[in-house]
């Protein structure tokens, strides 16, 4: 079970660790993954994010564990990362949805507290 990550910046040697990828094939991967894109220190040096590290793993299960070749994996990665926050059906549309009047509801309360004592006079 991967190790759960915190929000901060990863050196190459401790993604290797959490992930159990050689440093030469992550530096590998960035070439070959546009998604893959750490960000560099002024001296150059790769500093990961907890995004980073989970496109990584990701990468690794679909080549490794899900067989695909590079090309595929990339098209296939490509398509999760846009498909982020996109309802696939009717229901999680709905349900979306209703999470939004939820929050727009939350936020006009806190804006007029007044409104909750005229609905329960109502």
């Amino acid at each position: 079970m991967p190790q759960e990550l915190e929000d901060r910046i990863y050196s190459i040697s401790e993604v290797s660790e959490l992930t159990g990828t050689q440093p030469h094939l992550l530096r590998q991967w960035e070439t070959r993954f546009s998604q893959l894109r750490p960000h560099r220190s002024q001296t150059g040096i790769r500093q990961y994010e907890k995004k980073d590290i989970e496109i990584i793993r990701r990468i690794k299960t679909l080549l490794k564990h899900e067989g695909m070749t590079s090309r595929g994996a990339r098209k296939q990665l490509s398509r999760e990362l846009s498909e982020v926050g996109h309802p696939k059906n009717k229901q999680e549309m709905l349900d979306m949805l209703d999470r939004i009047a939820d929050e727009a509801r939350a936020i006009i309360k806190l804006f007029d507290p007044e409104d909750e004592e005229k609905q329960q006079d109502d």
